[in-house]
């Protein structure tokens, strides 16, 4: 393949987690590979992380959290649609399930997204440079319209857009993740209207879903991001992102959002993605192939002003994936 000119985001979900991840994604930040974190502001935790952030200069996002464990807003008091009768936000599933039921009250989902935004303000005394979500859930129906809303009123243009093209097609995922990468691809899609009315931005393509754990590889990944690229003319100038989610696994009690850590934070998985993203090799390879990498200020620098719509996103990211 002749590859296009590529500026490629690498973020790592879940910063403020527990320490022991924290402490695995600022390796690959200072190994060169990660340039982007997103900030769980309920982990436990957060303000360690926001410690780091400072101190290493790390670009910083929020990553909005409505599935997993106790809110900062006023939800936290009990008594809402986003929380189980125990006060913890209702699972990966379970919110989807909620909201796919109409049980979810969507001016409380604002009411903690914005309560989100300003704890991060206070950890991190800015701004973020992006606001993402934790499990995908800001592209779910009827989320994603308050989420674009709320990203509008608080000045942030920048979010993921969780297109991986060819994602149906990877015969090597799971049954359960396949189902869940195919379905958040798909919401996703839908996501784009209310995202491009509230002028929020986006890289041109996404990687991550089909790379993720057990699966990632420095050829796995550039693969993925071949057929994300594809039809795209070479010397074009484009932007991916590459989601992961790499640190020392989380040992129990320690970590987690209010209720402990999960299985996937407690995973070899997450030591390998680590292995992989400081791996020296794996640097070389993206610049072989003329893969810049670079932070989301490659997308703020282009956002527009307050009025103006933003520039479409390219075409082929929108295309029906295999």
């Amino acid at each position: 393949m002749a590859w296009p000119r590529v500026q490629l985001v690498v973020t790592a979900d879940d910063f403020g987690y527990c320490p022991r991840r924290d402490e695995g994604i600022l390796a690959a930040f200072l190994a060169g590979t990660v340039t982007s974190v997103s900030l769980l502001v309920n982990g436990t935790s957060a303000e360690s992380a926001a410690e780091l952030a400072r101190r290493y200069s790390i670009p910083t996002g929020l990553h909005a959290n409505l599935s997993e464990g106790r809110p900062v807003g006023p939800a936290r008091h009990g008594n809402s649609s986003l929380l189980s009768r125990k006060g913890f936000f209702l699972g990966k599933m379970g919110f989807r399930e909620a909201v796919a039921a109409g049980d979810v009250a969507l001016p409380q989902v604002r009411e903690e997204l914005e309560a989100q935004l300003s704890r991060f303000r206070e950890l991190l005394g800015r701004a973020p440079t992006h606001v993402d979500a934790h499990q995908h859930v800001h592209v779910l129906p009827g989320v994603c319209q308050v989420f674009a809303e709320v990203l509008h009123a608080y000045g942030v243009c920048v979010t993921r857009l969780p297109v991986e093209r060819g994602v149906g097609s990877c015969t090597w995922l799971e049954t359960p993740a396949h189902a869940f990468a195919c379905t958040v691809e798909r919401d996703a899609r839908a996501a784009v209207d209310p995202f491009s009315r509230h002028g929020l931005r986006w890289t041109d393509a996404f990687v991550g879903l089909s790379t993720c754990g057990r699966h990632m590889s420095a050829d796995r990944v550039l693969r993925a991001l071949e057929q994300a690229l594809e039809g795209i003319p070479a010397g074009q100038a484009v932007t991916a992102e590459w989601m992961v989610h790499p640190g020392y696994p989380s040992v129990p009690p320690a970590g987690g959002c209010g209720e402990g850590p999960d299985a996937f934070s407690c995973s070899w998985e997450r030591l390998h993605e680590l292995q992989v993203l400081t791996e020296p090799t794996l640097k070389t390879q993206l610049a072989q192939e003329s893969i810049q990498l670079c932070t989301l200020d490659v997308l703020n620098s282009k956002c527009v002003e307050e009025g103006v719509p933003p520039e479409p996103s390219l075409e082929p990211i929108l295309e029906p994936s295999p």
